[in-house]
């Protein structure tokens, strides 16, 4: 038995490998930014709720809620996980301490940061919150492993391309799984999946006044061999 200490550390490190596992078998997150009507509890047809229900109907399981320092964020990720308990909800842009005891609280399966912070991921970890950091240069990869990160966020991806990370396999030697995000689309992601990302993070705009995108409903309902034999675009 770990002793209380060693919790915190226990349970990160336990989100860690099953987040990791997780992505193995959907290699997909969809990152929503819900904005005031949202919050309110807009609910019906057309709203994000309505619209997340459709996807986890449709089969997707990691969804990432951008985290704002409003009072209705969190009651908005309760109603969202009674509206869809299958989907493994998790945080996104934390940039600020204020959001940690918030997620503690709320007891998410893990959170995304845009950037390398160490101070900000060793007071996650202290708490036992699975914080992904984000990386952009080699250094911040090297010290991500260094801090014992299995798993970090790759931002902003389409600015550094799809074959950048391959790049890195020959002067780091090793490389920890990564999810590619920033400026991606739903035509993007055979394309990074096969380059070698471990997963692909795509942005609200699979969700808009239109409905949910309909090659996104495709790629989620087609099997991994129509996926290679289909491309989506």
């Amino acid at each position: 038995m770990p002793s209380t200490s060693d919790r915190p550390e226990s349970v990160w490190r336990s989100r860690q490998d099953a987040l990791i596992a997780s992505l193995q078998q959907q290699p997909l997150l969809v990152v929503v930014r819900p904005d005031e009507q949202d919050l309110a509890g807009q609910a019906g047809s057309g709203s994000l709720l309505d619209q997340l229900r459709l996807l986890q109907d449709s089969g997707l399981v990691h969804v990432e809620v951008a985290w704002r320092d409003h009072h209705l964020w969190s009651p908005f990720i309760r109603r969202l996980r009674e509206t869809c308990p299958q989907l493994l909800v998790g945080a996104a842009s934390v940039v600020q301490q204020e959001a940690l005891a918030e997620l503690a609280d709320l007891d998410l399966s893990y959170a995304m940061s845009p950037c390398w912070d160490p101070i900000l991921l060793d007071q996650a970890r202290r708490q036992g919150i699975l914080l992904v950091p984000g990386v952009f240069s080699p250094t911040e990869v090297m010290q991500a492993i260094r801090c014992g990160c299995r798993l970090v966020k790759l931002f902003p991806a389409a600015t550094l391309g799809c074959r950048y990370w391959s790049r890195l396999l020959v002067p780091l030697g090793e490389r920890p799984a990564v999810i590619a995000a920033g400026g991606l689309a739903v035509s993007d992601l055979e394309q990074w999946l096969s380059a070698g990302h471990d997963a692909v993070a795509l942005g609200r705009r699979v969700i808009g006044p239109d409905g949910v995108d309909e090659h996104l409903l495709r790629w989620l309902q087609a099997s991994p061999m129509e996926r290679r034999c289909h491309p989506t675009g």
